[in-house]
C-alpha cells in the first residue's frame, strides 16, 4: 500500500499557474520533512502531468475554484476482455474549493470522474515527486 501523497496549494483563486507543491512520503527512516516546490521547480518533461491536473480542476466550472488538491497514488480496477482481473495505476485528486459566497467543499472523484487521471505520465509525476521505489 501506498502511504504517499502530493499536497497542491494554489495561493490565488482561479490562477493554476502559481501553486505550492508540498510531496509527503515515507523513506527508510520514516516520513520525510516536507520539501515544497513551486510551478518553476517542475522540470519540463514533468510539466503535462502537471497540466492533466489543471486540466481536471479546470472542469469544475465556475462556482467552485480549487484552493488545495491532494493526489494520491491508487489502484484501479480496468478489466479487459483477455484479462478480466488487470488493474492500471491512477492518481486520484481530492480537491477542497471554494465559491464566490464563501462556501467550502470538498470534491472527489465521485463529483467528477476526471479527477481520476488515468495516463501513465500522471503515475511517473507522483512516482518523481514521492521518489517512490517501484519505478
Amino acid at each position: 500500500m501506498n502511504n504517499s501523497e502530493i499536497q497542491i496549494q494554489f495561493p490565488k483563486l482561479g490562477q493554476w499557474d502559481e501553486f505550492t507543491l508540498t510531496p509527503i512520503y515515507q523513506d527508510a527512516c520514516g516520513y520525510r520533512p516536507p520539501a515544497r516546490f513551486n510551478q518553476d521547480d517542475i522540470p519540463a518533461d514533468q510539466a503535462p502531468a502537471m497540466e492533466a491536473v489543471v486540466a481536471a480542476l479546470v472542469g469544475m466550472g465556475e462556482d467552485w475554484q480549487a484552493v488545495q488538491v491532494w493526489a494520491r497514488l491508487k489502484e484501479f480496477y480496468a478489466p479487459e476482455e483477455d484479462d478480466p482481473m488487470r488493474t492500471a495505476e491512477t492518481v486520484d485528486l481530492t480537491v477542497e474549493a471554494v465559491n464566490p459566497q464563501g462556501g467550502r467543499r470538498v470534491f472527489t472523484s465521485r463529483d467528477y470522474p476526471a479527477f481520476v487521471i488515468m495516463e501513465p505520465a500522471a503515475v511517473e509525476f507522483f512516482r518523481f515527486f514521492t521518489k517512490d521505489e517501484r519505478v
